[in-house]
């Protein structure tokens, strides 16, 4: 994994993330030089600095960004915007929960990436889909046909979901979305419960219990005339390795399922970063939670926490089920994504695969190397769903 911050992991990760995303190396080594020395305090001081940082260069790309309008270079302004949104989310991400200032950036955020997609022209669209009294928020990407067009006839789907701070937006740019579509399948890139705007703006918190949303989702896709309701799959990243095959394991008409990281026992990875053993993704990290899963104190956090495993739940999935995992993982141990696939002992089409020093994609939910990772899943699940690798 790039490490621009020396001893820093969860920094050096929101750096990788960023470039995953998009982000350019001139402009990350302009945003992030003058923070080493706050980066060497450690994680959690100086995330004021870095939001700052970030929001700085995002707010020059949209200057730049508004002088292409103004030109008619609509297609040069939405790139740029696209790449401001990303280094609002990225400083926004690694905030306290509390921070006040993050809710403006992420509305920002939102409002930027939205006119990024717009004037770049880009295959996404939003879609809300009904959940309780509020909604669930997602980018919609269509399956293409071989020559570029909108596939037009019902088309398999895969709902990609976040982990424990990642956004779909996050996911819509670091993700197999444009492979896939590429390959015949649409994507939906989901903000479910705990995450994105389902917690910053709904206060929804995550539930251990995936198929309560999941199969809302599902049912949302499945009346859409433009999909196969036979055809859709889920795919989970870092804590969605969990959230995935828990959905598809208790909501049936899931096709197929996919753990890039494969997040087994979560609550033994709860008790470990207590102990102080791997590594946490995000500052503020004990605060992060807590908001996330809607506990009033650490108590109430770990007696949920106890509920976040995989253990005697998989062999329900019976469908193909896909588990990745990156060799050198620092945040989810290796071991469990042996223990997903052991557990796959009803699915018909189980397949693990381990991204090595050879491959790449060998940190954590391959942030090191993203396209490793999504040239594998697009190809696995298109070959799965009736979609095409050439």
């Amino acid at each position: 994994m790039f490490a621009y911050f020396p001893g820093n992991y969860v920094w050096n990760l929101s750096v990788n993330l960023a470039m995953e995303m998009g982000a350019r190396i001139g402009e990350v080594d302009a945003i992030c030089r003058p923070l080493l020395d706050a980066a060497s305090r450690g994680e959690d001081a100086g995330t004021q600095e870095l939001m700052a940082a970030w929001e700085r260069q995002g707010d020059v790309l949209v200057e730049l960004a508004a002088e292409d309008e103004a030109a008619g270079r609509l297609l040069s302004a939405g790139e740029k915007l696209g790449r401001a949104a990303t280094y609002f989310l990225t400083g926004e991400r690694m905030q306290a929960a509390g921070h006040a200032p993050r809710a403006a950036l992420y509305t920002k955020f939102l409002d930027t990436f939205a006119r990024g997609l717009a004037l770049a022209d880009e295959n996404a669209v939003r879609v809300e889909i009904p959940y309780g009294d509020t909604h669930l928020s997602g980018v919609y990407t269509r399956a293409l046909e071989p020559d570029g067009t909108v596939r037009q006839d019902p088309s398999p789907v895969l709902v990609q979901v976040n982990g424990l701070d990642s956004t779909k937006e996050m996911l819509y740019r670091t993700g197999p979305a444009a492979k896939l579509a590429r390959r015949g399948v649409s994507s939906l890139c989901l903000d479910q419960p705990g995450t994105g705007e389902a917690l910053r703006l709904h206060d929804l918190h995550a539930v251990p219990e995936a198929e309560r949303w999941a199969s809302v989702v599902y049912e949302f896709l499945a009346a859409r005339e433009d999909v196969d309701a036979d055809r859709i799959g889920i795919l989970g990243v870092s804590l969605g390795g969990y959230y995935a095959p828990r959905a598809v394991a208790f909501e049936p008409r899931f096709a197929l399922g996919v753990a890039w990281g494969a997040n087994h026992d979560w609550r033994a990875v709860q008790k470990a970063r207590r102990d102080r053993e791997g590594e946490r993704p995000v500052p503020h990290y004990w605060d992060h939670v807590q908001w996330v899963w809607g506990a009033k104190d650490a108590d109430e956090f770990f007696e949920i926490a106890e509920r976040v495993h995989l253990d005697g739940i998989l062999d329900r999935v019976k469908v193909p089920f896909l588990v990745t995992h990156g060799e050198h993982d620092k945040q989810i141990p290796l071991e469990y994504a042996h223990r997903t696939y052991d557990q796959l002992t009803s699915s018909p089409d189980r397949e693990l695969v381990v991204f090595t020093d050879r491959t790449g994609g060998s940190a954590h939910s391959s942030v090191d190397n993203g396209s490793v990772a999504t040239d594998l899943i697009s190809d696995w699940v298109a070959e799965r769903l009736g979609g095409r690798t050439k």
